[in-house]
């Protein structure tokens, strides 16, 4: 059940909205920036192994690097990332389902279908997790089913020769390969995270040692090998320049591989992209909700509504911010920022695994190998510093935005916090 929650938690929206954004940047050898993606996700996952079965309760990154520093402003930073990733993921999302997808359904502007989405599935979150949870069981076996598609697309493609396999080994003109694949491996990176969210579960295991980092690593490599099997697929049934102009980049390789109906895929691809969008915004208001009763946010967060019994502030909050998103930033911002907030949350919690190696525990748990969190470190700041140094203005003006939100948020809880203790 674990292996099929962390599979659930990574396969989705983030592979049929990005594989053209990541062959504009890589050109035809898409499938080499999902691999390295998939290493540096491997790296992280073993110090998650680590820290997951050492300490063995919900609370994620934010109770790793909380353990780690013992610095409630640190603590904040973190949780807030983590928030805020779900916030921006959820609104990639939104601009990824009002692209080619939804068009072949309905003409409708960009901008306005995104909006709508958002408060659809803010509407399905605020329904109940009950409801939310049967959707996403559901959700998660339809975009399965797609992903396989494409596999059997390819292969049928290659049977009958109207595919070019030799673009698969292409980069971009003028680029070296180690560039290309560095450039492409941030974005690849957004269709593999979700696995860090199986932190939250792993005490509800019976063997925590046992099954979670099999269960990690499982999901991963699974995820990863699908990835790679439906970049390799794409890349040689559209044409690289057509597969990176596109909205739906697979809706491509259904319509140029295939006599399938696209009408069917693309309903498909809707779902799944729906689905990953509950999942995240579903975290992001229940981590809001989570540092409100911890007195690390707002308490206002923390209201309950009386009938749905759901966290009614913080899902229209953060349906509110995720719209703000949709108005200023576009596919490829919006997914480059999730991933930045994420590899600061994997950074930190690399280097937690090397200061928490000094606190020993009674009972045993998995010991990631010395050189695994350096690595990842390296790695995660690499990226990091890379996309920092060349993104766009609109990239860092979303960044200064949930800054900005973090902050005014920081503000009001430690004023609320010290009036509190000041009366009592």
């Amino acid at each position: 059940m674990l292996l099929f929650f962390i599979l659930g938690d990574i396969l989705g929206a983030g592979i049929y909205a990005l594989v053209g954004e990541v062959a504009g940047e890589v050109g035809g050898a898409v499938w080499t920036a999902f691999l390295a993606a998939l290493v540096l996700a491997v790296l992280t996952a073993v110090a998650y192994a680590e820290l997951v079965t050492k300490y063995p309760h919900a609370g994620g990154a934010a109770l790793f690097v909380n353990r780690a520093f013992r610095k409630r402003g640190v603590t904040f930073v973190i949780a807030f990332a983590v928030m805020a990733s779900g916030v921006t993921s959820a609104a990639t999302l939104a601009r990824a389902f009002a692209g080619d997808y939804l068009h072949e359904f309905f003409d409708v502007p960009a901008t306005l279908a995104a909006l709508l989405f958002i408060v659809v599935v803010a509407a399905i979150n605020f329904r109940g997790i009950v409801e939310s949870m049967k959707a996403n069981i559901v959700l998660t076996l339809v975009e399965l089913s797609g992903l396989v598609i494409i596999v059997a697309v390819g292969l049928w493609a290659l049977g009958h020769g109207n595919v070019d396999a030799g673009r698969n080994f292409e980069f971009r003109h003028g680029v070296s390969p180690f560039t290309a694949i560095f450039a492409g491996t941030t974005l690849a990176f957004y269709a593999l995270i979700g696995f860090e969210d199986s932190a939250n579960v792993a005490e509800e295991t019976k063997d925590p040692r046992r099954s979670f980092p099999f269960a990690l690593f499982a999901g991963l490599l699974i995820a990863g090998g699908i990835y790679v099997l439906v970049t390799f697929t794409a890349s040689m049934v559209v044409p690289t320049d057509d597969l990176a102009r596109s909205d739906g980049p697979l809706l491509e390789v259904v319509r140029r591989g295939s006599g399938l109906p696209t009408r069917a895929f693309s309903a498909i691809a809707l779902l799944a992209i729906a689905n990953g969008a509950l999942i995240n915004m579903i975290m992001a208001s229940r981590l809001l909700y989570g540092m409100a009763e911890e007195h690390v946010m707002p308490q206002a967060f923390g209201r309950i509504h009386p009938v749905r019994r759901t966290p009614w502030v913080s899902i229209v909050f953060v349906a509110a911010v995720a719209m703000l998103l949709v108005l200023i930033g576009n596919l490829n911002d919006l997914a480059t920022v999730t991933v930045m907030l994420l590899l600061i949350v994997f950074t930190l919690v690399n280097v937690s695994v090397l200061v928490l190696r000094r606190d020993r525990v009674p009972h045993d748990h998995f010991v990631a190998p010395r050189l695994a969190p350096i690595l990842g470190i390296a790695i995660s700041l690499s990226l990091l510093v890379k996309r920092v140094t060349e993104e766009d203005l609109r990239a860092f003006l979303i960044l200064l935005i949930l800054l900005a939100v973090a902050v005014l948020l920081w503000m009001i809880t430690w004023l609320v916090a010290g009036r509190s203790q000041g009366e009592t």
